[in-house]
């Protein structure tokens, strides 16, 4: 038989099952189920020693080479940061190795893009610049290893975007940002943590729970005190336009009356434009009842000095600063949404101040706009000018360590002023915005002595620079039925708060174009936005 012919002796083998088509050949060994994967083409050679690894950005992608970030207590993250965000995506370095613990795991994802967000909200409620707050966002990401992050601001939206790899689903969260409130004291400690953030020194967790002691923490001022500063405002301001003794005392207050007025409006829940009215309605009253008991010319300007005064401590010049400067460097969407603001704070100041000038028109009660002439008297004004900047810093929560610097550079401001306007009789656009640029300029090399935001610096310096009286000669000549004078002197008041505002970003770009950013291995400075000719 076949089978039997297959073997001698008709015996079958112990092994009966034939050897099919695909089993392993004779005398080739077969792998053990730990070796079940061989080596591929990318496997490292036999006898190629492969040496340690390099460390965190020796090389780099693409040829050219990207900058390294060092991590240096020194160095002020603003500037690594903002380099970083200004980069493309595909050239910025990757995060630095952030050694951990034995067995200690990386942050997750989530809670470290909600600590992001969260840091930027209170940022961008503050007050501060979108590029700012974008830098701070990537500085918190990137220092607990996020690469791949991508951080967008708007007026009220803020959102950040991680992408772990090309090939996994990006994490996005966003927040908005619905109540704003002027506390510098928090402004700095946020800067505070974000700086310690960036050095490595604060774990997660730690994080959280300083951004909770932050958030919990009372303001440095009460209203009372808040409601005296703003009356010494005014008085100040006032002083500073050519009022006497009595003025100061009736402008502040005036002032206080006005912010007692817009206290009450806010506790009955109405929005800011009508604070802003009931608070312009008060200063305005009394230098109308002011000039309805004196009638001489010199009592007119007192008046005009006593309106003017009450204007200063309204004018939302911090919104106007920050909206110009994040048009300046390309946010044009929460530039327009800011200025919007200042236009919608500014007529409702225009409402509250021109509804009593028409009601004093009306009575008979006539305020002559050709004696609204400023005295000249250097040391008082100066002295007014240092006041209305120590009283501005408390309005804006300012904490007691940066009081006197931004005092000083308040009265900076009003001595180049006051040399080129009143001594050489140059154009007051030319001497408010140089004024304005020694503000930036200064402010910004004191922020960078303390690592922390240039506002408390800046915002409260600028306060003799603000035009106050343009706005009240433009609104007296609306109430006199004056449209061209009104509109001239309110084109005025527009053009020096431009001034001002593009003054102070001035003197931060000279501050910050001198000053080399240190950390970086490669000297590529700071990198704006690639424009074309207006195309």
């Amino acid at each position: 038989m076949a089978g039997d012919s297959a073997r001698p002796g008709g015996q079958e083998p112990a092994d009966s099952e034939t050897t099919s088509g695909f089993a392993v050949p004779e005398g080739l060994e077969v792998p053990s189920p730990e070796d079940e994967h061989p080596s591929s083409e990318f496997a490292v050679p036999e006898g190629l020693t492969v040496g340690p690894r390099p460390e965190p950005h020796s090389e780099f992608t693409p040829a050219q080479g990207i900058p390294a970030l060092a991590r240096a207590r020194g160095t002020p993250w603003q500037d690594r940061m903002r380099t970083l965000v200004r980069m493309p995506l595909a050239e910025r370095p990757a995060p630095e190795y952030v050694p951990r613990g034995e067995g200690e795991a990386a942050p997750p994802v989530p809670r470290v893009l909600d600590l992001t967000l969260r840091i930027g909200e209170l940022l961008l409620a503050g007050g501060e610049g979108a590029e700012d707050v974008e830098a701070a966002m990537f500085g918190v990401a990137h220092a607990y290893g996020l690469d791949r992050c991508e951080a967008t601001v708007t007026f009220t939206l803020i959102s950040v975007t991680h992408q772990p790899s090309l090939v996994d689903p990006p994490v996005s969260l966003s927040r908005t940002v619905r109540r704003r409130g002027t506390d510098y004291t928090r402004l700095a400690s946020v800067f505070q943590l974000v700086d310690d953030i960036s050095s490595g020194e604060v774990t997660l967790e730690e994080a959280y729970g300083r951004l909770a002691t932050i958030r919990r923490n009372r303001h440095p001022y009460s209203k009372g005190q808040l409601t005296v500063a703003s009356g010494l405002l005014a008085g100040a301001a006032s002083t500073l336009v050519g009022g006497g003794w009595q003025v100061f005392l009736l402008a502040a207050l005036g002032a206080m009356l006005g912010d007692r007025l817009a206290w009450l409006a806010s506790s009955r829940g109405l929005p800011e434009f009508y604070q802003f009215v009931a608070a312009a309605m008060a200063p305005a009253a009394m230098g109308v009842v002011w000039a309805a008991g004196h009638t001489t010319g010199r009592d007119e300007v007192q008046a005009a000095a006593m309106i003017t005064g009450g204007l200063f401590a309204l004018i939302p010049g911090r919104a106007l600063v920050a909206g110009v400067q994040d048009g300046l460097t390309g946010y044009y969407l929460t530039a327009s949404a800011r200025l919007l603001e200042v236009v919608y704070l500014s007529v409702g100041i225009v409402c509250g101040v021109l509804a009593v000038l028409y009601i004093g028109e009306t009575s008979g009660v006539r305020l002559d706009p050709e004696v609204t002439v400023r005295a000249i008297r250097p040391t008082v004004q100066l002295g007014a000018a240092l006041l209305l900047s120590l009283t501005f810093c408390v309005l804006l929560q300012q904490a007691k360590n940066t009081v006197i610097p931004a005092t000083l550079n308040g009265g900076v401001a009003w001595l180049v002023y006051g040399a080129m306007h009143d001594t050489a009789d140059l154009s007051p656009f030319a001497a408010t915005a140089v004024g304005a640029g020694m503000v930036g300029l200064f402010g910004q090399l004191q922020s960078r002595y303390r690592f922390t935001s240039s506002l408390p610096y800046v915002t409260a310096a600028i306060g003799p620079l603000l035009p106050g009286g343009a706005v009240y000669l433009g609104l007296l000549g609306f109430a006199q039925g004056d449209v061209d004078t009104g509109v001239e002197n309110l084109l005025t008041a527009v053009t020096l708060a431009l001034a001002i505002a593009i003054g102070v970003n001035l003197g931060n770009e000279i501050a910050r174009l001198f000053i080399k950013t240190p950390g970086l291995t490669t000297p590529i400075g700071r990198r704006g936005a690639k424009r074309t000719r207006g195309f």
